[in-house]
């Protein structure tokens, strides 16, 4: 059996504007699931571009 090693995922440190209302919403479901807020954006992004329509859209 192979050992187990410990990773740490590389991450970077950003910042990005948000409206109260919404960061108020993200913070109250963040703590519904126990979660932190910053665990609950990361899966919240990683689902919408999994999920994402990447068809070109007309203008």
């Amino acid at each position: 059996m192979p050992k187990f090693v410990a990773r740490k995922p590389e991450k970077e440190v950003i910042s990005m504007r948000i409206s109260v209302d919404t960061l108020k919403e993200v913070d109250d479901k963040a703590a519904a699931v126990g979660i932190s807020r910053n665990e609950l954006i990361n899966q919240m992004i990683a689902y919408a571009l999994a999920n994402m329509d990447d068809t070109p859209q007309d203008k």
